[in-house]
């Protein structure tokens, strides 16, 4: 067994071994604890979960990744989930934690009085959160297949089985504790390498600095005008432009991303788990803190990542590099498929440029950069296997949290709240277990044919919960004249037009991962790509909504006073839970 598995055995079931100990430690006895881990859990502590459950595998391992290959364009990923949690932070999260709620289908219960409303977030939570899920499961067979050298889904499998064991044992209070642990494991996972990499580079060891710095080579070149140059020569568009289909559309990408985000509800749900709205607000606060120590690093090491793979295989302009002579890390994920190379002109040697006819790389899969940077890079073996280690701690801590979502939705929201209103606690607990198996099982299906890379299933979800959740909630918090009717209407609406266009536009290209960024597309509406309509259906869904509820009578006066309270400061929804 060589060292660098012997390392990656250790980091990776180390951690494993880790997750499953607060699991057991941290087991939930009631649905209080189950839903909303008892609703004690320290702000400071509470941002690192939201940290953990927020950064996925697209966050981990494809949003480097995607910016490493589409330069500048990939920013709107920075931009969109992080704007999209301040919103959440300061718009969303504190009214709801006052409401004192466990889950989001029930607060749209109570703010429009309709069971029809309920049911129809329930549904529009279970597809958003089932379309995010998938990313994370390809992202946890990615990693698992590479490190542990075993097959694809295999690896899937091991992923699903650790999962189980401490989401359905611990629910939420079980996963805040592991996401706790998963946080500190992604963190040191992401910026270490990055650090090692960011000084071979540029000589700093901050990599968001490192990003604008001269190289180390002492020939006084700037990293980004050096990255420039090595694409441009081959073909490839400049690294440091937009290349994402105009202003517009990058406009409209970032605000989906946005809204997406500040309506995806297992990151809402976390906000239950702080015992007030004070703490939900400096929780949110923590939370942005260690969300940025990744995001800011994201841009360095998606630039160093590409660089290093372009001086690989073409370390001298003109000098390939010889087949036979590739390096380890090149074999290695040669095994897993996600590496492809073909000797188009036989000469034995990589070539690797823009044009398709002579472009010998036939397949780099984008999920792979974050991954293989520091075997790239000749990095030392512990912090190669520390990367392992980090990726699966953020695919599973996404996954669990989304996990929980669903199974509360069904379990708490239609079972309890539409069809059984007698459900006792011990059964309802029960349900939440059994669902929660189902859709694991049902995720990891899905995972093993996966519609399309982590990333680009990932934003369809953000795109789902912008047109569908976010509107619902903000009209819910800031009109009090909103009725159920219109609700209902708004969500149908927002999320119909929204899976419309993206299933027309060449949904099936899109959703099986062929280039959806490529050439603007003559009967895109307005310019604007399927992956940034979310924007469209949320405005839509607005619309509908004051519509009909202008046509069928605005809320009852009941329900004008309920508004009327969690929007008056101080501690009132303390008492809520029933």
């Amino acid at each position: 067994m060589d060292e660098l598995k012997l390392y990656t055995y250790i980091a990776v079931f180390g951690s494993f071994g880790l997750y499953f100990a607060i699991a057991w430690w941290a087991r939930a006895s009631s649905t209080s604890e189950f839903y909303a881990a008892g609703g004690n859990i320290s702000p400071l502590l509470n941002g690192m979960a939201i940290g953990a459950d927020w950064m996925s595998a697209a966050s981990f391992i494809s949003m480097a990744g995607l910016i490493a290959f589409l330069g500048y364009g990939g920013s709107v990923f920075l931009m969109g989930w992080t704007g999209g949690y301040v919103l959440l932070a300061m718009l969303l999260a504190p009214y709801m934690r006052k409401h004192g709620k466990f889950t989001v289908p029930e607060f749209i219960y109570d703010r429009y009085d309709s069971k029809t409303a309920r049911i129809v977030a329930v549904i529009c939570l279970i597809i958003a959160s089932l379309t995010y899920i998938i990313g994370q499961m390809k992202g946890v067979g990615v990693a698992f297949s590479q490190f542990l050298e075993v097959d694809y889904g295999l690896g899937l499998g091991i992923g699903m089985v650790v999962v189980w064991v401490y989401a359905v044992m611990g629910g939420m209070k079980g996963i805040t504790y592991t996401q706790i642990a998963q946080y500190c494991v992604l963190i040191f996972a992401y910026t270490v390498p990055a650090i090692f990499i960011s000084l071979q580079l540029t000589g700093n060891p901050i990599p968001q600095l490192g990003l604008g710095s001269t190289l180390a080579d002492g020939s006084g070149v700037y990293l980004l005008d050096k990255l420039d140059q090595v694409v441009t020569d081959l073909g490839f568009k400049e690294y440091t432009t937009d290349n994402m289909g105009g202003s517009l559309n990058m406009f409209a990408y970032t605000m989906t991303l946005m809204i997406g985000t500040a309506g995806l509800p297992h990151v809402i749900m976390r906000f239950f788990t702080v015992p007030s709205v004070k703490a939900a607000r400096s929780s949110a606060g923590y939370a942005l803190v260690f969300i940025a120590l990744l995001y800011t690093v994201a841009p360095a090491v998606g630039a160093m990542a590409r660089l290093n793979l372009m001086n690989t295989i073409e370390p001298e302009p003109g000098q390939n590099l010889v087949y036979e002579e590739r390096p380890k890390w090149f074999k290695d994920w040669e095994k897993t498929g996600l590496l492809k190379f073909e000797d188009k002109n036989g000469d034995g040697k990589i070539q690797y440029v823009a044009d398709e006819q002579r472009n010998e790389m036939v397949k780099v899969d984008r999920d792979i950069m974050v991954l293989a940077n520091p075997a790239i890079a000749n990095l030392p073996f512990w912090v190669i296997a520390l990367v392992a280690a980090g990726g699966l701690a953020a695919a599973l801590s996404t996954a669990a949290g989304l996990l929980l979502a669903i199974s509360s939705s069904i379990s708490h929201d239609l079972m309890k709240g539409v069809l059984k209103p007698d459900l006792s606690e011990k059964n309802e607990l029960r349900i939440s277990r059994l669902v929660m198996t189902i859709s694991i099982v049902i995720a990891g299906w899905l995972g093993l044919h996966p519609p399309g890379f982590a990333a680009g299933t990932v934003a369809l979800a953000f795109g789902l919960a912008a047109a569908s959740i976010f509107p619902v909630l903000m009209m819910g918090i800031f009109s009090k004249k909103i009725s159920g009717k219109g609700a209902v209407a708004g969500m149908c609406a927002g999320i119909g037009i929204t899976m419309l266009y993206v299933f027309q536009h060449k949904g099936i290209m899109f959703i099986s991962g062929t280039d959806f960024l490529g050439d603007m597309e003559p009967n895109w509406f307005f310019g604007i790509s399927p992956n940034a309509f979310g924007v469209i259906g949320a405005i839509v869904n607005f619309a509908v909504a004051f519509a009909v509820t202008k046509v069928t009578g605005d809320a009852s006066p009941k329900i004008q006073q309920l508004v009327e309270n969690f929007r008056m400061p101080g501690e009132v929804g303390k008492a809520h839970h029933h």
